[in-house]
């Protein structure tokens, strides 16, 4: 089975684009799909998702939440953080909804319904499907969220936790190695050590005699 594409920046814009001027909900697909991008949820947890798990008593968005372990494929229970873009997305999501269905799901269907795991696939395949983003699955977002913290550099062990695998050999499947990434990880160990290495020896005796000639010549030209 071949593996969910993982979407550039032009791409995840177009696919918001698209969304948002053809969508008949576009605020509550838009925040479905960011949940997958900028949260790495997988889309049976993004339609388990209840109100109360991203609202505090002021119905203001929380900057972390957690999911219980029924909720999760791994079962369980891990700690989600919003990143502040997820959060305003999120804010206005909110304020938009009118009337909360009674069942204190976060997001429903066009009928008031709750999304199960299947119904929200579909409909994230159907997004994608319109926006024209060849070889795009529902878990696209999530594995593009994946694939981008790595590619930044971010450790194997944190997405493994991040991300609620069971196993780290499953989050290694995302992790890609580069040039780039191998340059900034050169770089680093300068930057750790940097109080402590300075400059070479011979450097320094010459920006001492640098000094003192300029001190010497000083000296000559005021007595002068």
């Amino acid at each position: 089975m071949a593996q969910a594409k993982t979407l550039n920046k032009t791409e995840l814009k177009q696919l918001l684009d698209v969304t948002n001027s053809c969508s008949r909900y576009p605020l509550r697909d838009s925040t479905m799909l960011l949940f997958t991008h900028l949260c790495g949820l997988r889309v049976g947890e993004v339609a388990a998702l209840r109100f109360d798990d991203v609202l505090d008593a002021n119905d203001t968005v929380r900057d972390e939440m957690t999911l219980d372990a029924a909720r999760t494929k791994s079962k369980r229970a891990r700690k989600i953080f919003l990143p502040k873009q997820m959060q305003r997305q999120l804010q206005a999501y909110v304020n938009s909804v009118a009337k909360r269905a009674q069942h204190g799901y976060l997001f429903s269907t066009q009928k008031s319904a709750r999304f199960s795991a299947n119904t929200a696939t579909q409909h994230l395949q159907r997004l994608y499907a319109r926006a024209g983003i060849a070889g795009a699955t529902s878990h696209s977002g999530r594995r593009t969220w994946l694939t981008s913290l790595s590619q930044k550099g971010v450790s194997v062990f944190v997405l493994a936790d991040m991300a609620g695998h069971a196993s780290i050999q499953t989050t290694q499947r995302y992790v890609t190695v580069n040039d780039e990434m191998k340059r900034n990880a050169a770089a680093l160990i300068c930057l750790h050590f940097s109080y402590v290495i300075r400059e070479c020896p011979h450097k320094r005796i010459s920006n001492l005699f640098k000094c003192i000639l300029i001190v010497f010549v000083l000296f000559f030209v005021n007595v002068s």
